[in-house]
């Protein structure tokens, strides 16, 4: 159930469940609801097709570059550190959103699902680097699919907000959702610390391992 938690909250994070409402509801504000529809469903299956991928593969890519799980670990620590301190600050950048010139494109796209719905937004560096983080650092076979479980339902939260955006807009408008990507980005920053200190350890650089 730990493995279960730290994944959800480290992928709600990531895949910014809180964000994408605000993102879907503008860049869909002309669209129909079948329409949004089809973009949110169609966005959600082809993020978790990339998120799963690199959830299987992460240990081989590593193998390739010649990375080890202790330098994983610490680099996307520092990588998950600095989207908490963006989420903290409500600062955007491309770690889990659209930068500016994307979000242009998209506004001239008439089909957002893979770009940029799927990818960065829901399956960007941030939550890419945080699938291999979780997936290559599990223990057993129980961890690794709890890990997977996690995704599957973050993504379909995902979807499920990308339904009600606009409502959810209108409810909790900016500063609601502003107060709870600031909430999650905290512990989001505990949590990569966390990372970083156990990649530290684990590589033996200080005695430990």
């Amino acid at each position: 159930m730990n493995t279960f938690l730290v994944a959800f909250a480290t992928l709600f994070a990531t895949v910014g469940v809180a964000d994408i409402a605000f993102i879907f509801a503008a860049l869909t504000k002309d669209n129909t609801p079948a329409q949004r529809r089809t973009f949110a469903t169609r966005g959600v299956l082809v993020a978790l097709a990339i998120l799963l991928f690199f959830a299987v593969l992460g240990n081989a890519i590593l193998d390739v570059f010649g990375i080890t799980i202790p330098a994983l670990r610490t680099a996307g620590g520092i990588l998950l550190l600095l989207i908490a301190i963006d989420m903290v600050f409500a600062r955007h950048s491309g770690g889990t959103g659209t930068t500016d010139e994307e979000e242009i494109e998209a506004r001239q796209s008439h089909d957002i699902s893979v770009f940029p719905l799927a990818m960065p937004l829901m399956a960007g560096p941030g939550a890419i680097s945080a699938v291999i983080l979780l997936t290559t650092g599990a223990q057993s076979d129980l961890e690794f699919w709890l890990v997977l479980a996690a995704i599957v339902v973050i993504l379909a939260l995902a979807w499920l907000t990308l339904l009600i955006a606009i409502p959810i807009q209108r409810l909790l408008g900016l500063t609601g959702l502003s107060v709870v990507s600031r909430v999650v980005g905290i512990l989001l920053a505990a949590l990569a610390v966390q990372f970083v200190f156990d990649g530290i350890k684990a590589s033996g650089l200080l005695g430990g391992g």
